[in-house]
């Protein structure tokens, strides 16, 4: 399983060049740069956006979902901010509010099981329903 906390993202590239089995040169023509740039990417601990993009095309893999997931994880609870202005309408996208996927779901329920949050604690911090979260607890039983 992914560590969300600590991310590098040229590893996790890297990763799935090697599941994918793509050829070096193919990524090279899709980059257009040298295989010696390719393989720097591979060590870096972040990419820019744009190479990002690209890197989830060629490989049919979302990576910006890492990053989200470590949002989930790791941001505080949101609260209301003084310092930001608030605006009705926005012009950035507006996304659902919750996508639990099973690494959210593992590690809330890690969570309880460890005894570092009471079921209460992730419903108030977390914003999750109570009876989606008793439905995970049943349905995923350790």
């Amino acid at each position: 399983m992914i560590s969300f906390k600590e991310i590098n993202i040229g590893n996790l590239i890297k990763l799935r060049v090697e599941e994918c089995q793509i050829e070096t040169d193919r990524i090279c023509k899709f980059f257009s740069c040298t295989e010696k740039e390719i393989l720097e990417m591979y060590q870096k601990d972040d990419l820019g956006a744009g190479d990002l993009l690209k890197w989830s095309k060629l490989l049919g893999y979302d990576f910006f979902r890492i990053y989200s997931q470590h949002l989930i994880f790791y941001s505080p609870p949101s609260g209301f901010n003084f310092s930001i202005p608030v605006k009705d309408k926005s012009a950035l996208p507006h996304f659902r509010k919750n996508i639990y996927t099973r690494e959210i779901i593992y590690f809330i329920l890690e969570k309880i099981n460890n005894g570092d949050k009471t079921k209460e604690q992730v419903i108030r911090e977390y914003k999750i329903p109570k009876t989606t979260l008793y439905k995970w607890i049943s349905k995923y039983k350790s």
